[in-house]
């Protein structure tokens, strides 16, 4: 009893003592502030809503732009290239966002213009034709609009169908902050400029080439007027040139003015209708 007893004292005290240091070896671990957290996410909160009123301050596209039928409209005159009374007139009605009709602007017309227009053989006009599928179209006829205000509707009407990736419907809602640049890259009075756009100023003019396409019979981009002649379909330089000498054939002699040409985008009226089909 002595014996076992005496193992077991001499046991005992080592046991507890033993589990008194551990215990007493750990210091209390303390809970960790979650302030530094939630600030983080109040920072993160914020900036989102601060993005979000952002985005919701930015002009959207103006998409199909709704006019009242009833509303008299000007009348169609569209951008002159060249010499109104060159021998053959050349009516184009295009989209700004139809990549047929950027085709045409930036592979076919730059040879149509030096070949044709700056020779006197034909005059060249513009004239907008915003297709509904192609929601920011009149953002661009609209930009290209009020370009012409300040003398500049060609050099902007380049950038636009140059830069045609960079702002239609399939890239972005919010085709100004692009069209704004290009805008300034043509050198433009950014505060006319803007103040017109945000107007807009000339959509009866727009709708007005619009109709008038419509009512010679347009259905499609880019369609062409080249004499008598309507065609539906783009154009390479050789077939454009082959329609141009088929009409210079049919002018009257002595018409050809070689040598007349310019840059203008001036508003005189679209060329009547008899004869155009």
């Amino acid at each position: 009893m002595s014996k076992s007893s005496g193992k077991q004292g001499k046991g005992s005290p080592g046991g507890s003592g033993s589990a008194s240091t551990r215990s007493g070896s750990r210091p209390a671990v303390q809970p960790r502030s979650k302030g530094p957290f939630y600030a983080l996410l109040g920072v993160i909160a914020g900036a989102a809503v601060l993005l979000i009123a952002w985005q919701a301050m930015r002009p959207t596209s103006s998409g199909v732009v709704m006019i009242d039928p009833n509303t008299p409209l000007p009348e169609a005159e569209g951008y002159l290239l060249g010499d109104s009374a060159a021998p053959v007139q050349v009516l184009e009605w295009a989209d700004f966002e139809c990549p047929a009709c950027g085709s045409f602007a930036t592979l076919t017309e730059p040879d149509v213009r030096r070949r044709l227009v700056q020779t006197g053989q034909i005059s060249f006009r513009f004239l907008d034709y915003p297709l509904p599928q192609h929601l920011n179209s009149w953002d661009a006829s609209m930009a290209a609009a009020c370009a012409n205000e300040q003398g500049k509707f060609w050099e902007m009407h380049d950038q636009i169908f140059a830069n045609q990736d960079r702002w239609a419907t399939q890239v972005t809602n919010r085709p100004k902050a692009v069209l704004t640049r290009l805008a300034q890259s043509v050198g433009l009075d950014m505060s006319q400029w803007d103040d017109c756009y945000d107007s807009q100023k000339y959509k009866l003019n727009i709708r007005a080439n619009q109709v008038e396409g419509e009512t010679r019979g347009v259905r499609s981009t880019p369609t062409f007027i080249i004499g008598s002649r309507m065609i539906a379909n783009v154009l390479g330089y050789d077939q454009f040139k082959m329609y141009v000498d088929s009409a210079l054939a049919m002018a009257p002699a002595g018409e050809a003015r070689p040598g007349v040409g310019g840059d203008t985008a001036a508003t005189r009226a679209v060329p009547p209708r008899s004869g155009d089909r």
